[in-house]
C-alpha cells in the first residue's frame, strides 16, 4: 500500500452519526481540483435558490456573468450567464456531501424557494441518505449523508458481498479497495 495516499485527513467531511457536525464554510482560495459550472438563464434566481435552498454561500462574482458558490472546501459551482438552460433535468447527477443532521433543514429550506424541487430523502443500499434535488436550472444535484456503520445491517451485508469490509475485519483490510 506505500503507492497509496490515505487522504481521509485532506477530506472536509466529518465521520458518519447522527450527532456529526458539518464543517464550516471554506472561504478560502485554493486551486479548485473540481468543480461544476452550471449554466443559467436567470443568474440572480440561481443565485438565490442555490444559497437559500442548498446552503451555498457567494464566494466571488463577475456582475451579469458569472458566480463562484462554495460550501465546504472543494464543494465549488460557478453559474455563468446563459441564453437558455435545458428543459428538463439530465440522468446524469451531481452530489455534494452532508451530514445527517442537514438533511431536514435542506429539504424544508429548498421547498421553501422551489416547492417542488425536492425528492426523497431516500435510503441507499450502499449506507447513505440522499435528497435529490432539481435546481431551476435543471441541474440535477444530490446531498448525499454517510450513516453511522451498523455491522449487523443490511447495508454491511451488501458492501461485505463486494469485498468492502469495516476496517481490521477482513482479508487484506479493504487493501484491494484503497
Amino acid at each position: 500500500m506505500s503507492d497509496h495516499h490515505n487522504a481521509f485527513e485532506i477530506s472536509p467531511v466529518p465521520e458518519p452519526g447522527p450527532d456529526a457536525v458539518p464543517p464550516e464554510p471554506f472561504r478560502g482560495i485554493y486551486a479548485m481540483p473540481a468543480f461544476a459550472t452550471v449554466p443559467t438563464g436567470d443568474l440572480a434566481a440561481s443565485v438565490d435558490f442555490w444559497v437559500r435552498g442548498l446552503g451555498f454561500f457567494e464566494l466571488f462574482a463577475i456582475p451579469g456573468t458569472l458566480v463562484h458558490l462554495r460550501r465546504w472546501a472543494f464543494q465549488d459551482v460557478l453559474l455563468v450567464s446563459a441564453p437558455s438552460t435545458p428543459e428538463q433535468a439530465p440522468a446524469m447527477s451531481l452530489s455534494f456531501a452532508c451530514v445527517l443532521g442537514q438533511i431536514d433543514d435542506l429539504i424544508e429550506s429548498c421547498r421553501a424557494v422551489r416547492p417542488q424541487s425536492v425528492d426523497g430523502p431516500r435510503d441507499t443500499p450502499w449506507n447513505t441518505r440522499d435528497v435529490e434535488v432539481i435546481t431551476p436550472e435543471n441541474a440535477r444535484i444530490v446531498f448525499t449523508a454517510a450513516k453511522p456503520f451498523d455491522p449487523a445491517s443490511q447495508e454491511a451485508r451488501n458492501l461485505a458481498a463486494i469485498g468492502i469490509t469495516p476496517p481490521g475485519d477482513g482479508p487484506g483490510d479493504n487493501a484491494d479497495h484503497a
